[in-house]
């Protein structure tokens, strides 16, 4: 227990964090919406209100496959509970004046009044819904960031990534798009409530049982509403600020000279590239990032390091296993049966490296390496270091076994 407390407590901090920020907005934003007087008639409108260190950093793709799940059920959520909005709205505003909602739906027909639904024109449902959906900013943009996020996850699936991994890769890139559509979705204000001048004059706990006689008494004034202005941006620009300056560090990265000194070819169709760059320093267990401008100009492929800090040179072992791979394998020559000169092999970019757990592998007297085919690459790393620490006498290392 304890050990596992060590190795896992860091992780499971950061996320009952992150899911306690979570529950913490999705409480506090719901009372705001069911509670706040701004919104009395908007809950009248719709019915109800609307329901809605390093070892961590080593762990990023499941905590990245975490919050994109998250993130699809709170959509799916999101956009159920509009589609039941917008079948109230559109029946209400096709209403004769007879309920509170068909009043409220009416508002901004006539001058110095102001809108609450955002269904206007007066079409039935389902075409009311579709002109709503089609038309309007949010609606527009909710379909288009929707579909971004479907074909995000379904390309995301395990058979794709291993058989067509472009397929995977760009479309994984629609997330420029949803992110975009997410920043303006919120500029029409189509959630509205009512504004603070108006509450002054207009008390819904007085009123909203005399909805008949808005406006022919001094005690109820028509009641005026404005959209709440856009706050995604808020939660985006800073994490896009970060994405944008990895992006500027790994071109800056990319640019720097990467000599291929060796290609070796194993057996079961795998080959390894031993290289050189200057300034390049790594530990074991760690991996890089390749880009082959021959093959694509926007591909990277992460690979572990197999090669030891002492060797002076880094290496990977690459198996053959689809289309980067296979171009890989040409480009390098591994088709032809002939010497390769080394000003023929292309031209490569490298990215890292960067640190895993395995790097902590000195620094307990136990160590146990579990991995099965090529997954025993990053153990080539560390087995080679201790091979050259014991060589070397290292007496303060404090693996034994």
């Amino acid at each position: 227990m304890g050990n596992w407390v060590e190795n896992e407590g860091l992780s499971i901090f950061v996320i009952f964090v992150w899911l306690a920020l979570n529950v913490f907005l999705f409480t506090w934003y719901y009372f705001v919406y069911d509670l706040g007087e701004k919104f009395y008639y908007t809950r009248e409108l719709l019915g109800c209100c609307s329901v809605r260190v390093r070892r961590q950093l080593d762990r990023n793709l499941t905590f990245h496959k975490l919050v994109a799940w998250m993130i699809a059920l709170h959509t799916t959520i999101h956009t159920i509970a509009h589609l039941f909005n917008v079948e109230n709205l559109v029946n209400a505003r096709n209403e004769n004046k007879t309920t509170i909602q068909s009043v409220l739906s009416h508002l901004e027909d006539t001058k110095n009044e102001t809108y609450l639904n955002f269904a206007r024109k007066k079409l039935p449902n389902p075409e009311g819904g579709l002109y709503v959906a089609f038309t309007t900013l949010a609606g527009l943009s909710g379909v288009i960031i929707t579909l971004c996020l479907i074909l995000i996850i379904t390309s995301s699936t395990k058979t794709i990534r291993r058989s067509y991994f472009e397929v995977f890769w760009f479309t994984h890139h629609l997330f420029v798009i949803f992110f975009a559509g997410l920043v303006i979705h919120g500029a029409g204000q189509i959630v509205r409530g009512q504004i603070k001048t108006s509450l002054d004059e207009h008390k819904p706990s007085i009123c909203a049982k005399q909805f008949t006689q808005w406006g022919k008494t001094p005690e109820c004034p028509i009641p005026q509403f404005s959209g709440n202005p856009p706050m995604t941006w808020k939660w985006v620009v800073g994490p896009m600020i970060l994405y944008l300056c990895e992006r500027l560090v790994r071109f800056w990265r990319s640019q720097q000279k990467v000599v291929i000194t060796k290609v070796v070819i194993h057996p079961f169709k795998t080959i390894e590239l031993q290289m050189k760059k200057k300034g390049f320093r790594m530990e074991v267990g760690q991996y890089i990032f390749v880009k082959c401008p021959a093959i694509s100009m926007l591909e990277w492929h992460p690979f572990t390091l197999t090669s030891a800090p002492e060797e002076d040179y880094f290496s990977i072992h690459i198996r053959i296993v689809g289309d980067w791979t296979e171009g890989l394998f040409n480009v390098c020559g591994c088709d032809k049966q002939e010497f390769q000169d080394a000003w023929k092999l292309p031209k490569i970019a490298v990215d890292g490296p960067f640190g895993t757990a395995s790097e902590d592998v000195f620094s307990y007297e136990t160590v146990m390496l579990v991995g099965a085919g090529i997954g025993v690459t990053p153990f080539a790393s560390v087995l080679k270091s201790v091979w050259y620490k014991y060589c070397n006498d290292a007496t303060n290392l404090r693996l034994k076994k």
